[in-house]
């Protein structure tokens, strides 16, 4: 069994849960699909959609200071349609975040187009954690933060989530070319010239995709500075060490990453498809190599205890050996989704996040 508590089922499902591969190891062999399903708090509808069980909150957005006698918010956030760039989407919308004391006048901030974490199926930007992430970016580099709702799986399998962040990139250049007005936020505060991309686990993996898309489009006035990855989640046939190290682990157990891959990538694509496996020899074919040199400066950030830890080393490799300036930053010990339920690694992180930034 995955663990001996439920406790530790809902952690696993509240702190990401991301990657999967390999029937072949034998990572389903002492489980089953409907125990993986159970684990996440889903199940699956006679039209192939999921039932997902809302396990953790979902909260509005902060605009304003609405009660003054509870705790004040970091930073205000709004919800904001986007549909008109979305035409596959008309509930399309983001989150925007900015510091509740912004920088003094005629100051400008980056903006950061950030990605949630979800294995591509389950979470929302309005999902607790990721919203109070957002939250604590914005204030803390300080930043504005658009956070994207993209697509979930198998409703919408990838590259839904690729079409939905490289979408929310031409959002950002409409606003700066001001295509269909702008924001008063980003207007007053935006500096359009800093753009990064971050994402967390699979959202990690969305933002390294959507940075590759960026590459075949003008994109003036706006200027991606930076690509940054938490504990990307990718995947492949072969296992990693640690992958096989920590097969059993209580927060990314290797089995249920099987079902949820099966869930993300396109019915009969297997996990070295280019979207789950940056290193296959598919992807090399496509001449993709010579797209990768191009990328901005990049940001990979991993923990040993966390069995994704080596694919994104494998990534970071393969990145140094296209010409990519990377920053790697691997913490001992800890394990997947650590930042978002422990403050001492959440402000090593922003730390991490702030320091790349400012030195790009």
């Amino acid at each position: 069994m995955l663990s001996s508590t439920a406790a530790k089922h809902a952690f696993l499902l509240l702190f990401l849960i991301c990657f999967i591969n390999m029937p072949q190891t034998g990572a389903m062999a002492n489980h089953t699909v409907e125990e993986a399903y159970k684990v996440l708090g889903i199940s699956p509808n006679p039209d192939g959609s999921l039932a997902r069980e809302i396990r953790i909150p979902m909260v509005n957005a902060t605009p304003y200071i609405v009660d003054p006698t509870k705790p004040t918010p970091v930073a205000l956030s709004k919800d904001i349609s986007a549909h008109h760039l979305y035409p596959f989407n008309d509930k399309a919308c983001m989150r925007l975040f900015r510091p509740l004391k912004p920088p003094p006048m005629n100051t400008k901030i980056p903006l950061i187009i950030y990605l949630h974490g979800g294995d591509f199926v389950l979470f929302s930007a309005t999902t607790l954690v990721f919203h109070n992430f957002c939250n604590d970016i914005a204030s803390q580099i300080p930043a504005i933060v658009v956070s994207v709702e993209y697509r979930l799986a198998p409703e919408h399998r990838l590259p839904a989530a690729y079409d939905d962040a490289i979408a929310a990139v031409f959002w950002a250049k409409h606003q700066a070319l001001g295509t269909y007005g702008r924001d008063p936020w980003l207007n007053k505060y935006a500096d359009f010239t800093r753009v990064f991309l971050l994402g967390s686990a699979s959202g990690g993996n969305i933002a390294y995709h959507a940075a590759l898309r960026a590459l075949d489009f003008d994109l003036r006035p706006i200027q991606i500075k930076g690509l940054i990855m938490n504990q990307p989640y990718f995947g492949g046939i072969k296992r990693t060490k640690s992958e096989l190290r920590l097969i059993e682990d209580p927060y990314v157990p290797l089995y249920v990453n099987d079902v949820l891959w099966t869930l993300a990538l396109p019915l009969s694509a297997n996990r070295d498809i280019e979207f789950s496996n940056p290193l296959s020899s598919i992807w090399s074919y496509n001449n993709v190599f010579g797209k990768i040199k191009r990328l901005p400066k990049c940001m990979v950030k991993g923990n040993s205890g966390d069995p994704l830890v080596d694919r994104g080393e494998m990534l970071v490799k393969m990145l140094e050996k296209c010409g990519v300036e990377v920053i790697h930053v691997v913490v001992e010990g800890g394990y997947h989704g650590i930042e978002l339920n422990n403050a001492t690694a959440a402000q090593e992180l922003y730390g991490y996040i702030k320091g790349f930034i400012e030195s790009t």
